[in-house]
């Protein structure tokens, strides 16, 4: 099969011809028809995840159909279209008891753990308890986009954020992740503040849901204009960027008891990040994590999206080929664009 891979960490990437994948006995092979470049493919490039092994094939956003399926597999067949979890759980660990896959103890991750979807197959294991079917209508492009960050910012938003009707709700960073959390805290009925430096960003903000958006680069202070402008602070912030300075605008923007989500990944020289203990204590705030969300968890937002007050398709910005990833992935990083680009040509 063609796939991309590299060799060392920052090296260069290559699309070549490597071994088809086999199905462990609880797993399956997908034939990938689309799959999303996100930011944290190239964290992983970069050499900021420990469980990466080289050579490496990145990509965790992915769709297809079932090609294969092992030996144990009992609840999908070949031909089945399927999504998955960026973060797959064993289903056997305490964390997969409790419902937790996004935190499992033994999970799988296309991309990082194992390699991934920027392939024409991707191997995946623990399928039964963690494959999604999906509707008939729904593109292959738009099931990827969902993979890593709708979901997460479903999860972020939603379970950990608790998001509800009237709430004042800021989101920090208008890239995939940031979108993505404003769609769907305006689908829950949410005033949605949108913050970014990038006016291009903030007008497809507004476009999708915010009411209300802060350019970084042209505030005195942040925090403080968030407070002014919702009468008090949010209920809700998410940083979907990962950076030490919007947590610390984040932490302060939120009125008494409000909720701080961290979606975004920090840089390893900013992962252990000063926040501002005292307003934790004073206001009872809440400093919450979101990493990934359980595929059982995954039936809400599809149904929403099927009852059309979710539109992921709305940030896909483009689509590209395999071939394309090699010079686009190095400059992840460094772009502009808004939206979410996604890989839909393997040939």
């Amino acid at each position: 099969m063609k796939a991309v891979v590299y060799e060392q960490f920052r090296g260069d990437l290559a699309l070549r011809r490597v071994d088809d994948p086999s199905p462990s006995k609880d797993g399956v092979v997908i034939e990938v028809r689309s799959s999303g470049l996100c930011l944290s493919d190239w964290h992983g490039w970069m050499g900021h995840d420990k469980d990466i092994k080289l050579p490496h094939v990145p990509g965790h956003e992915l769709a297809g159909f079932v090609a294969e399926v092992g030996s144990d597999i009992k609840n999908f067949a070949v031909g089945d279209r399927v999504t998955v979890p960026f973060v797959s759980g064993c289903g056997r660990c305490p964390e997969c008891h409790s419902g937790n896959h996004q935190i499992c103890d033994n999970q799988f991750q296309p991309g990082f753990t194992h390699w991934g979807s920027f392939a024409q197959y991707v191997a995946i294991n623990y399928a039964d308890i963690n494959l999604v079917l999906l509707p008939g209508e729904m593109e292959f492009a738009t099931a990827a986009s969902l993979g890593c960050r709708f979901a997460t910012s479903f999860r972020g938003v939603v379970d950990q954020g608790k998001v509800s009707q009237d709430q004042w709700v800021a989101v920090h960073g208008c890239g995939g992740v940031g979108l993505s959390a404003i769609m769907i805290a305006t689908a829950y009925g949410a005033k949605v503040l949108a913050v970014d430096i990038n006016e291009q960003a903030l007008k497809l903000a507004e476009a999708i849901g915010a009411i209300a958006t802060v350019n970084a680069s042209d505030s005195k202070n942040v925090a403080e204009e968030i407070v002014d402008r919702t009468s008090g602070g949010v209920h809700l912030s998410v940083d979907a960027l990962g950076n030490p300075e919007i947590l610390i605008n984040s932490m302060n923007s939120l009125r008494k008891r409000g909720k701080h989500v961290q979606i975004g990944l920090m840089p390893p020289d900013h992962s252990y990040s000063k926040i501002p203990v005292d307003k934790i204590i004073a206001k009872e705030l809440e400093l919450l994590g979101s990493h990934g969300m359980q595929a059982h968890r995954y039936n809400e937002m599809i149904q929403l999206i099927k009852d059309e007050m979710l539109h992921p398709e709305k940030l896909i910005s483009g689509t590209v080929s395999l071939a394309d990833v090699p010079k686009e992935l190095p400059f992840m990083n460094q772009s502009t664009s808004t939206g979410i680009k996604v890989i839909t040509d393997f040939d």
